[in-house]
């Protein structure tokens, strides 16, 4: 673990608003290190007051978001996650309950929220975006999905999917982070693991009416991410605020899978007749197998949890407090 405890401040008074990073050194394919000292250099070119708190260890992520969400506290600060998805859905489980202001920079293999928040993909054009929000006072609110007593921004997931999260990370300490040994490591996933799973599910809230269901599953996904869902073609661009996309994949043959993946490429999963989607605000999951009754293995953005049945799926009623600038309108077809 490495704190930067010391608060690197133009001389005089400062009008920034300080930024707190909590830097997740593992995250990517980037050098941390390398990237860590391009960021400081930017910033006192920019006179931008900061601190970083990087990470090394999980372990030791919550006791550096604490300070983080502290000493940001103390000033009118900006809390920020440097890293991949979960890095920034664990850092933002913080701010949200603080009710502080929350900058991304992507370090991650996919970036999801960055991408689907029209943030910059570089470290680097992230916090000159970042810098200038700041200066300028942008913020916007941004939708966030809870499951139980904890937050997710992109999606999350039970069945086959964390068992999928679990082979990749496997596969790139063996190989490397990049999306090509992710994509490798989700057919590897596809052969070697068999998910069945029974499910009650009741949800309300969408187009829908109320309604509960049992359903025999592989796979249930629940995406908060539009940008995500407009990929796999079960969301219209501009479509469905306040709502979470669900999905449920029943168990098939491996052809079967190999088939609905290559339609969730193409951006035309919402017409597969082989699984149930539906948009809801509230959906609860209940498994009725007795080996899962008592925990359920989840994915949250990338990193898988055990959690107690039932699952209570729902959108937050406070958003996260994003420093970014405002997005742009969508270009007028004339």
């Amino acid at each position: 673990m490495t704190l930067s405890s010391n608060l690197h401040e133009a001389a005089g008074t400062n009008p920034r608003r300080a930024l707190f990073i909590v830097m997740n050194a593992g995250s990517g394919r980037r050098n941390a290190s390398a990237t860590k000292q391009r960021m400081a250099s930017l910033m006192q070119q920019h006179q931008q007051p900061h601190a970083f708190l990087a990470c090394r260890h999980p372990r030791h992520l919550p006791d550096l978001i604490e300070e983080a969400v502290r000493r940001a506290g103390a000033c009118n600060g900006i809390v920020v996650a440097a890293g991949g998805d979960g890095t920034i859905r664990t850092v933002a489980q913080r701010v949200l309950g603080a009710g502080l202001s929350f900058g991304v920079l992507p370090m991650g293999t996919f970036n999801y929220f960055a991408r689907d928040n029209d943030l910059p993909q570089d470290p680097l054009a992230a916090l000159e975006t970042l810098m200038a929000s700041a200066q300028a006072g942008q913020e916007r609110p941004v939708q966030v999905g809870q499951l139980n007593d904890q937050i997710f921004l992109v999606n999350a997931s039970i069945g086959l999917y964390p068992q999928l999260l679990e082979d990749r990370e496997a596969m790139k300490r063996r190989f490397g982070r990049s999306r090509l040994v992710a994509l490798w490591a989700a057919l590897v996933s596809l052969v070697q693991r068999r998910t069945d799973m029974l499910l009650r599910i009741e949800h309300s809230g969408g187009q829908e009416a109320h309604d509960a269901d049992v359903l025999h599953a592989c796979t249930l996904f629940v995406g908060n991410n539009t940008l995500q869902l407009q990929d796999v073609g079960l969301l219209d661009a501009g479509e469905a605020a306040q709502q979470l996309a669900v999905l449920v994949m029943p168990p098939a043959p491996l052809f079967q899978h190999i088939v609905l993946a290559l339609r969730a490429m193409a951006g035309r999963l919402s017409g597969s007749e082989n699984i149930t989607h539906l948009r809801c605000a509230r959906l609860i999951v209940e498994p009725l197998a007795r080996a899962q009754r008592r925990q359920v293995k989840v994915a949250m953005d990338g990193e898988t949890a055990w959690m107690k049945p039932p699952l209570a799926f729902h959108v937050s009623r406070r958003p996260l407090r994003l420093v970014a600038p405002p997005r742009q309108p969508a270009a007028q077809v004339e």
